[in-house]
């Protein structure tokens, strides 16, 4: 079938400007089985307290531990995927690449599952022990069954295997052939039959099992898949979405820099589907493997949702990723795009994580969309850690007016060092994933806190979390500066859930004004202003006044 290529271009030309490194090229990642299996060193008998955290309006549990709830000592665990059924959200899923021994970097298929809404999981081991697994994806249909992409590699060919569950991630059957290669995804058409039910696969064309084709559906709940067909656009290291038509979105990492948008409205048909066009999307930036934070991975892919809400913004299209800038350099940034047109063309970039440094890295920026509406992002943040330290954390913010503006930026975790515990694979993985509800996000990350790799999974909720929800319409302000101390140049950063006259000034320890930075109306947002002064070496104070209300960053020191 014929498709029309329609290429949307920024606002400069990437292949004419941007020389993209090889580490953001799709041939410099991909999955080895360097090392044989080895069993876990202690026997799955030497354990330690597993880390459960539940505070207000942020829940976590390990989800690698044994049936006493415990953590088991020497393995591994990253690189997770989630699965809730929509017949009972109760009933949950996690797969994730299973170490069973940290100096061996074989990984295979491992998974738990829980039946009270994550607040326990039973992890059963992994689907075929002693097989080579990795880059897992996990999707519920419509009736409830769950399903488990699955990447092997023999010889240097990469295939996959769909195994199907229909009690809800417990047991799993025998798995069937999905054609595939490295970094696949997968998604679900879960509208119901006549015209629901797909399962779509896309995976990097280099290492494609069925060159030059890098796409498979199976039409029959997951008993076939058909052979491969190529996508316009070539993106990889991306993700896919259903639309409320079942139009089918790809989102990839494109080769000329940015992201790849691909879109079919008749994949659903039993016809071979065909595709509308391609678009690019202008993050100003691209994603790229071989990061500081993550060495031998990559430093996120791109996520892409739909607006599936009743409200002003149902049939938007989002995209999200982690992103090397081009503008600053900043060697990982959150960006956001959006789509009114179907995925035709796209917004400017904004950035969601809101501190002021061009030096840390945002990574791991995962996105998804709630039946209400509402986008909800996650990322890892190393902020809060000394300059040029990997120290992170998890990073939460979201939006409700369809990505015009953001909730300040909430930390959700402690810091943990990502370098610690590699089962002889300097990475935490690839990427993370998250599905919504109205209520909040379901999160299945990875971290070190119990100072070695382990799944975890986390429910957010955004209205108690301290986070401001931007609907409501609450007057409030956040005000910050960095670095402080400085000598010649500082960033004071703000952000208002309001319209309003914002006036802000330099004081002197008495409370006399010296500079005045702003002073205008601004929208709801997050603002940056970069203060560059020639006053007296001292202390100062920035005072933000707002709508009646005042904030101070406390002492400025200039050096």
């Amino acid at each position: 079938m014929a498709f029309c290529i329609i290429m949307m271009m920024p606002f400069l030309s990437f292949s004419q400007v941007i020389s993209l490194p090889d580490a953001a090229k799709p041939y410099m990642h991909n999955e080895v089985p360097d090392d044989p299996y080895l069993p876990n060193p202690y026997g799955n008998q030497k354990t330690s307290p597993a880390k459960t955290y539940r505070g207000t309006g942020f829940f976590t549990a390990q989800v690698n531990v044994n049936l006493n709830n415990e953590n088991i000592l020497g393995d591994a665990a990253n690189e997770p995927s989630i699965g809730i059924n929509p017949t009972n959200p109760n009933q949950m899923v996690i797969g994730w690449r299973q170490f069973d021994n940290v100096y061996s970097n074989f990984r295979q298929a491992g998974y738990a599952y829980s039946t009270d809404a994550g607040q326990t999981w039973i992890f059963m081991g992994t689907i075929e022990t002693g097989i080579f697994r990795s880059d897992p994806v996990l999707d519920f249909d419509s009736s409830g069954y769950a399903y488990y992409n699955s990447l092997t590699s023999n010889s240097g060919v990469y295939t996959c295997k769909v195994f199907k569950s229909e009690d809800g991630g417990a047991i799993w059957n025998a798995g069937v052939q999905a054609r595939g290669g490295d970094k696949q995804w997968m998604t679900i058409d879960r509208r119901g039959e006549p015209d629901g039910g797909n399962i779509y696969s896309f995976w990097t064309s280099y290492y494609s099992s069925c060159y030059p084709g890098f796409f498979t559906r199976s039409i029959d709940a997951g008993e076939s898949f058909e052979w491969c067909s190529e996508i316009p656009g070539n993106p990889y290291w991306g993700t896919m979405t259903v639309g409320n038509d079942g139009e089918l979105y790809i989102a990839g990492s494109g080769p000329n820099g940015g992201i790849v948008v691909v879109k079919s409205t008749n994949a659903w048909n039993t016809i071979f589907p065909g595709w509308d066009f391609y678009s690019e999307v202008d993050m100003d930036g691209y994603i790229t493997s071989q990061v500081y934070v993550n060495p031998v991975g990559l430093l996120g892919q791109a996520y892409i949702d739909v607006d599936r809400s009743n409200g002003p913004g149902r049939g938007n299209v989002y995209v999200l990723a982690s992103v090397v800038r081009f503008s600053n350099g900043d060697p990982a940034d959150v960006m956001f795009s959006k789509s009114t047109d179907g995925g035709l063309t796209w917004s400017s970039p904004v950035k969601i994580n809101d501190d002021p440094d061009t030096d840390r890295y945002q990574w791991f920026g995962t996105m998804s969309v709630a039946p209400n509406g509402r986008i909800d992002a996650v990322w890892l943040d190393t902020r809060d850690g000394l300059p040029g330290s990997q120290v992170s954390a998890l990073y939460y913010s979201y939006s409700m007016d369809q990505g015009e503006t953001w909730s300040p930026n909430e930390r959700l975790s402690d810091l943990f060092d990502p370098h610690v515990g590699w089962p002889q694979q300097n990475k935490m993985g690839d990427y993370f994933d998250m599905k919504s509800d109205d209520n909040g996000a379901h999160l299945a990350w990875a971290n070190t806190l119990n100072d070695e790799q382990d799944v975890y999974y986390s429910y957010i909720t955004p209205e108690i979390t301290g986070i401001r929800d931007i609907s409501n319409k609450q007057k409030e302000i956040s005000l910050y500066n960095f670095p402080n101390p400085f000598r010649d140049n500082t960033t004071i950063s703000y952000t208002i859930t309001f319209t309003g006259k914002i006036l802000m000034e330099i004081t002197d320890l008495y409370g006399k004004v010296v500079e005045t930075l702003v002073d205008d109306i601004k929208q709801p947002g997050t603002y940056h202003v970069a203060w560059t002064s020639d006053i007296p070496a001292g202390y100062y104070n920035c005072r933000l006044t707002a709508e009646g209300q005042t904030k101070h960053t406390g002492l400025i020191k200039i050096r």
